[in-house]
């Protein structure tokens, strides 16, 4: 869910991972890792900054709240 939340989100937005990652401040390979499923559980700062770069509340990019739009 996380991950096609992100995904989904981040196309919508026009970004490629690599300019997410600069923006949300992580590591290019961490958002790889996450969007394609291999980090199941990122850390909590990790998601935070990356919710907060695509403008989305937590709740909405873990899924715990219908996206808007």
């Amino acid at each position: 869910m996380l991950a096609q939340n992100i995904r989904k989100l981040r196309l919508k937005k026009g970004l490629t991972q690599e300019k997410l990652s600069r923006l949300a401040d992580i590591a290019n390979a961490t958002l790889v890792k996450i969007e394609s499923g291999v980090a199941k559980e990122p850390t909590i700062t990790t998601v935070a900054k990356i919710a907060s770069t695509l403008n989305v509340s937590i709740d909405e990019l873990v899924g715990r709240v219908k996206n808007k739009g």
